[in-house]
């Protein structure tokens, strides 16, 4: 996980396990409501990066972007999401909709708060449980990047659990050869080369490699 406080982290495992379930029901629900062109672009947020914000447009340039050095981010309980194409990237009619459907999960929406509305953000308490009724209905994919879409994969197949069970990143064969996978995957033109770097970059998530891996899958008809 990168320290630079210019840098945000969208690493969903750097949240605590209540969070994580609550950001894991919250994309699978909007799956099945229709809403997939979601993703993260941030969970974890360290207190110096919550200093760094709160300077901008008060002692460092810039517009204000947060009013408080407490957040929720820096107790990984929190996450912000925006929207993909061919919406605006904080299209206000989806993050509403998102917000709906938080709401019935006990699911803490900035889109609420008075004065200091944050539509892109989400929380829960770590006393958060999985509401009655509902439950994790197979791997949710929660996308990372505005290039994926959220996915909802209820019968695991063999090759799906190869990646997650194989996958090592500190395995220099596997590491070696999941670059290879991707690299082939960039001359097909089937993903870009930026999803290349940030594994050479170790900031590549299992769960955005996963939906890599699916989406090469896909396209190739396989």
């Amino acid at each position: 996980m990168s320290t630079n406080l210019t840098t945000t982290c969208r690493d969903l495992a750097q949240l605590l396990p209540a969070a994580q379930l609550a950001c894991r029901l919250l994309f699978q629900e909007c799956y099945k409501v229709g809403i997939r062109n979601i993703f993260i672009t941030e969970t974890y947020r360290s207190q110096e990066r919550q200093n760094y914000l709160y300077a901008q447009g008060r002692t460092r340039t810039g517009p204000i972007v947060t009013w408080t050095l407490k957040s929720n981010h820096s107790s990984r309980l929190a996450w912000d999401i925006a929207v993909g194409s061919p919406k605006t990237l904080y299209d206000v009619t989806t993050l509403n909709k998102v917000g709906t459907v938080a709401s019935k999960l006990g699911i803490t929406w900035g889109g609420n708060w008075i004065g200091s509305i944050d539509r892109p953000h989400f929380e829960v308490k770590s006393s958060w449980k999985m509401p009655a009724g509902y439950k994790l209905e197979g791997k949710v994919i929660v996308p990372s990047s505005s290039k994926m879409t959220v996915q909802l994969i209820v019968e695991d197949k063999k090759e799906d659990n190869k990646v997650t069970q194989a996958w090592n990143p500190a395995s220099p064969a596997m590491r070696t050869a999941t670059e290879q996978y991707l690299a082939q995957a960039i001359k097909e033109g089937i993903i870009q080369s930026s999803h290349l770097q940030d594994l050479q970059n170790n900031v590549m998530t299992t769960d955005r490699l996963l939906g890599l891996y699916i989406t090469i899958q896909q396209r190739r008809g396989n």
